[in-house]
């Protein structure tokens, strides 16, 4: 059986996605007994059917399924692996990060990159929770600052650059902001203080009557009126407001910060880019 091509998957997603082959067709621009032609040829090359057929429309089959969510992954890093190939021949990175998180060890990274001969530009990225992984992924970034356990590092390469405890914020004027250290059950349940509600990897957000949030900047207004607070990576407080204070919490999970890259990735210009960042985070640097 001859490979699936990329045009084949478009189509068919087009189709799956629409369950009508009019609106496919006019979605892809082109005509729709063309589209219809291709979706039965792929159908016969696999020996399959994919979609059952009706006036009304189409319905996925259970290879159907199968094949929508394969050829999506498909497309995706075909769409990725372009993007990556653009990127490399521009000789220039994207490194991504959190807005907020560990900025005294990016600037020094950048610092350090900067002073080798023949070095890349770097360009800055910042992103919301959980969003650099996925622009790893699509080939948006070619680096990241990640933090273990909390970003999705599956599928990457990663380097430790350092460890570090967490701190609660808290509005200033709440009795809690005046303790030297926190547990985590002093913060767990504080009347009328709940713990923020980050969304997890997969986009949901966990259970609790914290306020659901995804920038810093919607977070830091919740927590100096007095409507939250939040645990995180210590070097994260860089973006803190005077109505907040920042105690530390002596039980929480420590936090490794890594950089982390593609798998795949054969780049000189990555490569360097983690030698600066091991060179700064063993203190070489």
């Amino acid at each position: 059986m001859a490979d699936l091509e990329t045009r084949e998957l478009r189509y068919f997603v087009a189709v799956a996605e629409e369950l009508h082959f009019g609106r496919a067709a006019a979605r892809l621009g082109i005509a729709q007994p063309p589209l219809s032609r291709a979706i039965r040829q792929l159908e016969r090359r696999l020996g399959v059917q994919l979609l059952d057929r009706d006036r009304r429309g189409a319905a996925l089959t259970e290879a159907g399924r199968v094949l929508l969510g394969e050829a999506r992954v498909a497309l995706d890093a075909v769409a990725a692996a372009e993007r990556r190939t653009r990127r490399a021949g521009e000789r220039s990175l994207v490194l991504v990060t959190k807005a907020g998180a560990s900025h005294e060890l990016l600037r020094r990274l950048l610092d350090a990159l900067a002073s080798e001969p023949g070095a890349p530009p770097v360009e800055v990225l910042l992103c919301e929770v959980g969003e650099q992984a996925h622009r790893l992924r699509d080939g948006q970034a070619d680096v990241a600052i990640m933090h273990r356990p909390y970003d999705d590092l599956a599928g990457f390469d990663t380097a430790d650059l350092c460890v570090e405890g967490q701190v609660a914020i808290l509005p200033a004027a709440h009795p809690l902001a005046a303790r030297e250290q926190l547990t985590l059950a002093d913060v767990s349940d504080v009347p009328g203080l709940p713990i923020a509600r980050w969304p997890r990897l997969d986009g949901t957000y966990p259970d609790g009557p914290g306020p659901e949030v995804r920038t810093q900047s919607q977070l830091a207004q919740l927590v100096a009126l007095g409507k939250c607070l939040l645990v995180i990576p210590a070097s994260s407080r860089a973006w803190q407001w005077p109505e907040h204070v920042a105690v530390p919490v002596v039980d929480a999970p420590d936090v490794t910060t890594v950089i982390a890259w593609p798998r795949s990735s054969h780049s000189q210009a990555i490569a360097a880019l983690v030698r600066s960042a091991s060179s700064v985070a063993d203190g070489s640097a």
